[in-house]
């Protein structure tokens, strides 16, 4: 049964200047081969950069408040709000006060940052494999 439980001392962690994420489950711990779910705490104050994924990905409010940007409107959060992030629609996430999410999404999405001159390199963010 190996591929069934992900102790919790099989997560990771991966810090960013804007978040802190926790890797529940993804393809390198086992038991998922196409899925990953990660955990994201944000400080107060904390916002990342603004960016696209190429798969689509559900964020749910565990703690605080946050707001989301996605393309041009603003969503705002509270505890047990979830929103559905479509694939390749710029968005950036952030909070005044502090925010726990968990996040799930494809295995193998790429983020690409949105320049104000249209250029950005894809990456595979660590927490997500």
């Amino acid at each position: 049964m190996p591929d069934i439980k992900i102790a919790r001392t099989d997560t990771r962690v991966t810090e960013t200047p804007n978040a802190s994420m926790t890797t529940l489950a993804s393809p390198t711990q086992g038991g998922t081969t196409t899925v990953s779910l990660w955990r994201v705490s944000m400080r107060a104050g904390q916002r990342g950069p603004r960016h696209t994924f190429d798969v689509e990905q559900a964020w749910h409010l565990l703690d605080g408040t946050a707001t989301v940007v996605v393309d041009d409107e603003t969503v705002d959060l509270s505890v047990g709000d979830t929103v559905v992030l479509r694939a390749d629609v710029p968005r950036q996430v952030g909070t005044g006060s502090g925010a726990e999410f968990v996040v799930t999404g494809l295995v193998g999405g790429l983020a690409t940052p949105t320049s104000p001159d249209g250029t950005g390199e894809p990456v595979s963010p660590a927490w997500i494999g």
